[in-house]
């Protein structure tokens, strides 16, 4: 059968290390031109430029480049010294205040890796100041920086809705309750740590509430921003891509207030904008191609009547595409996870009757979980390149908690899909 030779070509093409983006359009062509007469390639052109004209995709630069711009800002830092002020006397201390920065930053970044990078470069330095254990410090961070795709806007969820033709704005509504009460789950497991191995955090350091209110203030810019960006999508006044731009335009007036706008900021956020964006496209423009390759020679078909063959039931299914996630994600990038299996497992999970958007939050918590598991797990070699000492062993054994959060998260919203539904 196609999908077999199918599998068996782009796992040949992974174990030679070459990146995704060339493996699916190299695979698209092998695949046109053994099993079918008709030159379906010569579509290439057109594909490609009905993927980059497409106006919501537009929105990805533009969240990327404002995420850029809160970091160069200084707003980040302001944000972590805020929130360490305000859950500081918790056990954990500033492990709170990674999580809780880490929310806020992800309501205006929309990317993981951005989160799990800045938070590191703020807090790290603090962790040594104040003794706390390297590892558990360190693992917190990776795992708040997932929330950079969950909590709205995200880069990601914006890919799922493309690639599904799915609402975005609905989207990023979905996942506002589930992204909170990640947030709150995290901050419950590094309570729970704390409480029963003392030793691994710190001293509360002594803050009064006259110093706590005073801190608000840091918060103002970006609560500013995500009112903006998210507000302006929610009442109807713009689409998440001219949020987006809006947002961007707050950040260059806040950088300015903060006269961080010079011109070499504006060149080092630019270029980080155009690498990450680049990455993301060429992912996007090789997954496209080979979706219609795809669909052109029947390939999605065969694997639906293979899946509705064995006779599975739809929640046995179910657990079988997440089965297949958590594997993969120990192998794969997650951007290229999402691109290579979306299009075939969306009309698999259609028909068996889920919510597209509802199995976008699943999707997303999934892809979060691989971002924390080695040994592919991006999140990982992130906050191990800004700690830049130690082994990242000793994150990863800290990190197995969080994962299993994420996987108690992904149970609820099973169990009781309107955490993803309701604001919908």
């Amino acid at each position: 059968m196609i999908w077999i030779v199918t599998l068996t070509i782009l796992i040949a093409f992974m174990l030679t290390s070459m990146t995704v983006g060339a493996a699916m359009g190299n695979l698209g062509f092998i695949l046109t031109n053994v099993f079918s007469t008709l030159p379906f390639h010569r579509a290439m052109g057109e594909v490609i430029w009905n993927v980059s004209s497409n106006y919501n995709l537009f929105a990805i630069p533009l969240y990327i480049l404002l995420g850029q711009l809160l970091v160069k800002s200084g707003i980040a830092q302001r944000t972590y010294k805020a929130m360490d002020k305000w859950l500081s006397w918790l056990p954990g201390g500033l492990l709170h205040a990674n999580i809780a920065s880490s929310a806020i930053f992800a309501a205006t970044s929309g990317s993981s890796v951005a989160t799990a990078a800045t938070m590191g470069t703020i807090s790290l330095p603090e962790c040594r100041r104040y003794g706390y254990n390297e590892g558990f410090f360190a693992a917190s961070i990776a795992a708040g920086g997932t929330l950079g795709i969950l909590i709205p806007p995200s880069i990601n969820l914006i890919v799922y809705g493309f690639l599904t033709n799915t609402s975005i704005p609905k989207l990023f509504v979905a996942g506002i309750i589930p992204g909170l009460l990640l947030t709150i789950i995290f901050m419950a497991i590094i309570f729970i740590i704390c409480s029963t191995k003392p030793g691994i955090d710190s001293d509360s350091v002594k803050v009064t509430m006259k110093e706590r209110i005073a801190s608000l203030k840091d918060l103002i810019p970006i609560i500013v921003v995500f009112i903006v960006v998210l507000g302006s999508i929610y009442t109807g006044l713009a689409t998440p891509t001219e949020s987006a731009a809006l947002g961007v335009l707050v950040a260059l007036g806040i950088t300015a207030y903060y006269k961080k706008l010079t011109w070499q900021t504006f060149v080092e956020a630019s270029e980080g904008t155009i690498k990450t964006t680049g990455m993301i496209m060429l992912i996007l423009f090789a997954a496209y191609f080979l979706n219609f390759i795809f669909l052109s020679l029947g390939v999605t078909k065969q694997i639906t009547e293979f899946i509705d063959g064995l006779g599975f039931s739809a929640s046995n299914t179910l657990f079988a595409i997440i089965l297949m996630y958590m594997i993969l994600g120990v192998f794969i990038e997650t951007l290229s996870m999402m691109a290579l299996t979306i299009p075939v497992v969306h009309p698999i999970i259609i028909s068996l009757g889920y919510d597209p958007i509802w199995f976008g939050v699943v999707m997303i918590l999934l892809v979060e979980m691989a971002l924390i598991t080695p040994p592919v797990g991006l999140n990982l070699y992130v906050t191990q390149g800004v700690r830049a000492s130690g082994s990242i062993k000793d994150i990863i054994l800290w990190i197995v908690p969080f994962v299993l959060a994420i996987l108690l998260m992904i149970l609820l919203l099973i169990q009781f899909p309107v955490l993803a539904l309701f604001l919908t």
